[in-house]
C-alpha cells in the first residue's frame, strides 16, 4: 500500500494548507449570519478550491455549539474527499478526551479508504470544554482522559486485533478493529498550545506536533520544537519521523493595506465572539491589530511577500514541514476567503517551497 501524495509539491517538500473551525457569527459589515447549511457548503467549496489550486492539506476542527457548524469532523471530511483528489484531509483538531478512540480510528480509517489514502488525525485536549458535559465526561479527568485515549488510539493503529484495559472505557478483549486504513499507518499529530509536557509527549510517542501560534512573537514557542525533537531522539525516534507543523490565523490580499482593511473587522468580530468574557467587549484597536501583524509577530496577515517572509522566518525558528492558516473567522465572506486561498497557493506556496528546498540542498552539500 502507498500513501497518496499531493502532486502540487514533491514528496518531502514543505506543505501549505488552510483549516477551518466553521464558526458562525453575524458579518460585522452586513449584520447577517449564514446558516449552518450554507457554512458547510462553503467549507466544502473552500476545500475543493484549495485542492484545485495546489495546496497540500485542508483541516476541519470540532466544536459542539450552535455558533459552530462542524461537530462531526469525519463526516465533513468524507464529503470533501468526494470533490477533491490530492489534498490531505486532517482534523484540526479532535477533542480526544471526549471521543471514543475506537470510533475515532474507525471513522478516519473509513475516510482514508474513501479518499484514497489522504486522511490524517490531529488530536488535542481542546480549548473549548462543552463536549465534556455533552458526552458525560468529568472535566476533572481532562488530562487523564487525553493520555489514556491517546495511548489506545496508537495501539489501534498498530494492531488489527486489540486487547486493552484502561480506567475510562470498557476493556477490549480480542477486539477486531475494522476497517483498516489504506495507508500503512494513519498520520497522527498532537496539537500543542504552549505546554512543554505536551511537546515531550509528542516526541516520546513519535507523533507529529502541531503548534498553534495565534498571536505574539513566535520565538516564545521555539523551545517546544527543541524539546519535542530532544525527547523524540531520546526515545529512539528518527529525525525524519519528527514532524512539526505551525497553525496560525491568517489572511492574504494583493497589498498589505487591503489585507489589513479586509481582515480587521472580522478578526475583531471573532475575538468578541469567542475570546471575550460574557457581557464584555474585547478591547483591540486597529492600532493593536496592525501591531500584531508586524514582521516579528505571529499573525499572518498581509501581502503575499509579507506572508512568505513570515513563513520563512518561522522556518528558521522551528524547522517545521507544514504551515496552515485559519482565514475564515468572524463571518468572513466566502469570496474573500477564496481569494486568499488562491493567493496562498499561487504566490506564496511556490516561493516558500523553493526557498526551503534551496536551503535544505545547500545545507546537505
Amino acid at each position: 500500500m502507498t500513501i497518496q501524495n499531493n502532486a502540487s509539491a514533491l514528496p518531502g517538500s514543505f506543505e501549505l494548507g488552510v483549516y477551518t473551525l466553521g464558526d458562525i457569527v453575524p458579518d460585522p459589515v452586513t449584520g447577517q449570519a449564514v446558516s449552518q447549511h450554507r457554512r458547510l457548503r462553503d467549507i466544502v467549496a473552500a476545500a475543493k478550491l484549495a485542492d484545485e489550486a495546489g495546496l497540500d492539506v485542508f483541516g476541519v476542527g470540532e466544536h459542539h455549539r450552535l455558533d459552530f457548524a462542524v461537530s462531526s469532523v469525519p463526516v465533513v471530511l468524507a464529503a470533501i474527499s468526494q470533490v477533491t483528489s490530492r489534498i490531505k484531509l486532517a482534523s484540526t483538531t479532535m477533542v480526544l478526551g471526549t471521543i471514543d478512540p475506537v470510533r475515532l480510528f474507525e471513522d478516519f480509517a473509513t475516510l482514508d479508504l474513501l479518499s484514497e489514502g489522504r486522511a490524517e488525525i490531529m488530536a488535542g485536549r481542546g480549548a473549548f470544554t462543552e463536549s465534556f458535559p455533552l458526552f458525560g465526561y468529568d472535566l476533572n479527568d481532562y488530562q487523564q482522559l487525553f493520555a489514556e485515549n491517546l495511548a489506545l488510539l496508537q495501539q489501534l493503529g498498530e494492531h488489527e486485533t486489540v486487547n486493552w484495559k484502561g480506567s475510562y472505557r470498557p476493556p477490549l478483549k480480542d477486539a477486531e478493529i475494522s476497517p483498516r486504513p489504506l495507508q500503512p499507518r494513519l498520520p497522527l499529530w498532537i496539537g500543542v498550545g504552549g505546554t512543554p509536557a505536551s511537546a515531550e509527549r509528542a516526541g516520546r510517542l513519535g507523533t507529529g506536533m502541531a503548534i498553534a501560534i495565534l498571536s505574539g512573537r513566535p520565538e516564545r514557542f521555539r523551545h517546544l520544537a527543541e524539546l519535542y525533537r530532544q525527547t523524540g531522539a531520546e526515545a529512539g525516534r528518527s529525525p525524519e519521523s519528527l514532524r512539526v507543523a505551525v497553525t496560525s490565523h491568517g489572511y492574504i490580499a494583493k497589498s498589505s493595506r487591503q489585507a489589513l482593511d479586509d481582515f480587521y473587522p472580522y478578526y475583531l468580530n471573532y475575538l468578541n465572539g469567542f475570546m471575550a468574557r460574557p457581557g464584555t467587549e474585547f478591547r483591540f484597536t486597529r492600532e493593536d491589530f496592525e501591531g500584531y501583524t508586524q514582521p516579528g509577530e505571529a499573525l499572518a496577515v498581509g501581502s503575499p511577500q509579507q506572508i512568505i517572509e513570515k513563513i520563512l522566518y518561522q522556518h528558521e525558528l522551528f524547522g517545521h514541514t507544514r504551515f496552515m492558516a485559519q482565514m475564515d473567522v468572524g463571518g468572513m465572506p466566502f469570496s474573500k476567503v477564496a481569494s486568499a486561498i488562491e493567493l496562498l497557493a499561487a504566490e506564496v506556496a511556490p516561493v516558500v517551497r523553493r526557498e526551503i528546498a534551496r536551503k535544505k540542498s545547500s545545507s546537505q552539500s
